[in-house]
């Protein structure tokens, strides 16, 4: 017993150990944003801003909501065309069983490891072409490109899940592929989709090499390129770069929030077949 319980304190031990070290970075973001600019750069490290100074947020809150504002939309365009796209494809590859099914999953699997900056430099040379760079859909196209992958693994092994027996009983009433999919696969997946359009958020959201090389004349300026606007030639204001950074974190972090019991649910959902 006494072994036992001095395991779990260990156990417990480790995961807040492991939890801290995860959230110090956003912790010294927030402490940094909050601090005068010669105390960031001052030998001895201040754990705590006293006395607060919102100076970088007033500079943030002056210049930077339109980038926010162009990031939430070009990260919700691409969510959204990600699961348009990944839905009907990962409901193919679980009724549809093909032969080649394995090797289109492995190219899923490659498509997710390949470095952005490979992609973005092929991109560029397609857009110059096409006339897409410096527009909003060829941004979002691009930003969809790492997410269309990831939610057609998540949504398949969601899909797969789901009882075989449905889909045959529709089709024998003659709903049709579609109708099962429309009326029956979808409600059924609500946890997948949720999960699978979070994370294609964040991808877009996050999005650095694509904004930067597909912008070419700064027509559009996401919160990733926005924050440069404060590292200048003879000097960096720190403070507003910190405060566009705490800025730029709490839609992401409002969405987890909301969408956590989803994503449990749509990670785990997978894990048992039918």
């Amino acid at each position: 017993m006494r072994r036992e319980r001095t395991g779990m304190w260990l156990r417990i031990g480790c995961g807040v150990l492991i939890v801290g070290v995860m959230l110090f970075p956003l912790y010294w973001m927030a402490n940094a944003s909050l601090q005068a600019q010669w105390a960031l750069l001052d030998p001895s490290p201040r754990w705590l801003p006293f006395p607060p100074l919102i100076d970088g947020y007033k500079s943030a809150a002056g210049s930077q909501w339109p980038h926010i504002v162009t990031s939430c939309a070009v990260a919700s365009a691409a969510a959204v065309l990600s699961l348009a796209v990944a839905a009907p494809c990962a409901y193919a590859l679980v009724v549809f069983r093909m032969r080649w099914t394995t090797f289109f999953i492995l190219l899923m699997l490659i498509a997710q490891m390949l470095p952005h900056i490979v992609m973005a430099n092929a991109l560029y040379a397609i857009y110059a072409q096409l006339g897409l760079l410096d527009t909003y859909y060829g941004l979002i196209l691009a930003d969809s490109t790492m997410g269309v992958p990831f939610a057609i693994l998540i949504l398949r092994a969601f899909m797969a899940s789901l009882p075989r027996t449905l889909v045959e009983a529709a089709l024998c009433d003659g709903l049709g592929y579609w109708g099962v999919f429309f009326h029956i696969v979808l409600p059924l997946s609500r946890n997948g989709l949720i999960t699978s359009g979070l994370f294609c958020f964040l991808f877009a959201w996050s999005d650095f090499i694509f904004a930067l090389t597909l912008s070419t004349r700064q027509k559009i300026v996401p919160i990733t390129l926005g924050i440069y606007d404060f590292i200048g030639t003879h000097g960096t204001d720190w403070n507003g770069i910190m405060a566009t950074a705490v800025m730029a974190s709490i839609p992401p972090i409002v969405l987890l929030l909301f969408g956590q019991k989803y994503i449990t649910a749509g990670l785990i959902g997978g894990a048992v077949k039918e």
